[in-house]
């Protein structure tokens, strides 16, 4: 089984139709994952208004294992509004949702649900210039079997292996305030890794 969503599936769109869907948070809180109750914050829910961001990430949001998300690099998640469709398809085929439900912002763990920029346009060390604070591209995100719960089966991390549809994990250059709706800029950085090659160069050890 092969995937190339981001790649081949979703056309780049033009880096000046870039928005902010929605802004997530959550607490960390009990989850039932591979068999065993685990202290996850991946549930994240949308919240209206400006959200304060710190150098540590979102006011109101909690992360439970920092080696994965949190901590200076790895402040906020990004996620591509874009991959919905994929993640629908793939639930209804493995049974997990028998209707086409709508999966709403931040059921992938992310904190920023973005429309208009793919893994495939990014580079670390890129920069996004919000309308009153700046966050810099870092990390692909790496799943785990927290996502597989979360999504129902057991090759979800398998599926957004192959498919290329990670998110990104940002660190805070400047602090401030981030809202839905608003409109935001890709500022090129150094561009020496782009988020794709950043990402297959981890593929292997969660592939096996």
């Amino acid at each position: 089984m092969s995937f190339t969503l981001s790649a081949a599936t979703l056309p780049d769109a033009p880096l000046s139709a870039l928005r902010v869907r929605s802004v997530n948070v959550g607490v960390a809180r009990p989850l039932m994952a591979g068999g065993r109750r685990v202290l996850s914050g991946i549930g994240k829910q949308a919240v209206a208004g400006p959200v304060a961001v710190g150098r540590l990430g979102l006011a109101g949001d909690e992360q439970a294992d920092l080696s994965v998300h949190g901590g200076l690099d790895k402040a906020v998640y990004a996620y591509p509004a874009e991959h919905a469709a994929f993640w629908q398809a793939r639930r209804q085929e493995h049974g997990v949702s028998l209707f086409d439900e709508v999966l709403l912002p931040g059921f992938w763990g992310e904190n920023l649900t973005l429309e208009g920029l793919l893994e495939s346009q990014i580079w670390v060390g890129d920069e996004l210039h919000f309308p009153a604070c700046v966050l810099r591209v870092t990390a692909p995100r790496e799943p785990c079997f927290k996502f597989n719960a979360v999504m129902g089966y057991t090759q979800a991390a398998r599926d957004m292996v192959l498919a290329g549809c990670c998110g990104f994990y940002l660190a805070v250059s400047q602090p401030g305030t981030i809202a839905a709706g608003q409109r935001f800029t890709l500022m090129p950085g150094r561009r020496a890794l782009d988020l794709p090659q950043a990402f297959a160069a981890r593929r292997i050890k969660h592939l096996r």
